[in-house]
């Protein structure tokens, strides 16, 4: 891996983790260990990606799963006007229905910008109430994904889409500690 490479990836692990901390709702900011156990870095584009009808570009695509039960699509924002935009779709027990095919029931987006209220420097989410749906074709287990679509509608009707392709390159994926699997499989299968 050349210095360019290196540099990316630092620079991806870096963003991972305010991610992380940006994702994390204000409660589990209050805990004295954070619940996450499992995260993954995704590299590739953002064919779309809408926050209530306007389109953004898109640093980098994480997933996060906690030891509870509850994941978030994370996606750091390329907006120029605020380099703290960070939106999570997010959900509770997310289901393997396929053997590539992974399936999150939507309900909360979690919101960050630079004007949000900080916590040790890093903007702290709000949490809309929302439904929606997020499917990610691929299996972290061969750290490849494909894509990622996400669609999610809060209370108030905003509308939130992501369309997420790979560029192919292994995912960067990293357990924090051991917990008790929470993703099930389709008991139809």
């Amino acid at each position: 891996m050349g210095v360019r490479g290196r540099l990316a990836k630092q620079s991806g692990q870096a963003l991972a983790l305010a991610c992380l901390l940006a994702a994390a709702p204000a409660a589990a900011q209050e805990a004295l260990k954070p619940d996450v156990d499992l995260y993954a870095l995704m590299t590739g584009k953002c064919s779309t990606l809408k926050v209530a009808g306007v389109d953004f570009g898109c640093k980098i695509v994480a997933y996060f799963h906690s030891e509870k039960g509850r994941a978030n699509f994370t996606v750091a924002l390329d907006d120029p006007r605020d380099d703290s935009h960070v939106i999570s779709f997010s959900g509770e027990y997310g289901r393997r229905t396929q053997e590539n095919l992974y399936v999150l029931a939507v309900d909360r987006m979690l919101l960050s910008n630079k004007s949000s209220p900080k916590a040790d420097g890093l903007p702290i989410p709000a949490e809309q109430a929302s439904e929606g749906m997020c499917r990610q074709l691929g299996n972290f287990a061969s750290r490849e994904v494909s894509n990622i679509t996400c669609s999610a509608t809060d209370k108030s009707g905003k509308k939130y889409e992501l369309t997420f392709e790979s560029d192919g390159s292994p995912i960067t994926l990293r357990r924090v500690r051991m917990s008790a699997p929470t993703i099930r499989a389709d008991p139809y299968r």
